[in-house]
């Protein structure tokens, strides 16, 4: 795994082989920078990363200049890794949390970006989706992206805004266009 572009480009992330993680692909997260590059500018937005993993995304977002992250993860082991590689490569305003999603959302702030992959067995990924849009967690022309399996279709949602497929990665965008 490797972030892809901005001051750390190239950088290599070396995980442990006992992580409970699916990384996203340097395809798709590529892809999806490369949307969000004609969306935002990286450094004015506040991000929240949900189901932070091994902390990739979280990651590339530092390296194109957002200074102000937010990388949730439940798994203890996650959420060292995370803290460990911040530290490493000097990413100061990177914040890791450690918390499950849905407890952490009840008392969170509103972001400009929030980015959730949770695992592909999930099974709430339309809770999650209301909980989020509902509780108005997303800032006026905030984007939710949510990064699932084929089989999951969130289209029915208000302020949808698109679902773009690579490989077997599918993201859903929402736009929250009312505050």
């Amino acid at each position: 795994m490797r972030i892809v572009s901005g001051d750390y480009r190239g950088r290599v992330i070396r995980t442990p082989k006992n992580l409970p993680v699916r990384p996203t692909t340097d395809l798709a997260k590529e892809s999806l920078f490369n949307i969000l590059n004609n969306r935002i500018n990286f450094e004015e937005v506040q991000v929240l990363d949900l189901f932070s993993g091994t902390g990739n995304i979280s990651y590339e977002f530092y390296s194109r200049g957002s200074h102000n992250i937010t990388s949730v993860e439940q798994n203890y082991h996650c959420f060292r890794f995370i803290k460990e590689t911040a530290d490493k490569f000097k990413m100061t305003s990177l914040k890791a949390v450690q918390a499950n999603v849905f407890s952490f959302l009840k008392h969170s702030l509103s972001y400009d970006v929030i980015f959730a992959d949770p695992p592909y067995d999930f099974g709430r990924y339309e809770e999650l989706t209301e909980m989020i849009l509902k509780n108005k967690l997303l800032k006026e022309d905030g984007i939710l992206i949510i990064e699932h399996p084929s089989d999951i279709q969130l289209s029915h949602f208000p302020n949808f805004h698109e679902t773009r497929r690579y490989g077997r990665v599918h993201f859903s965008f929402f736009i929250n266009k009312s505050s």
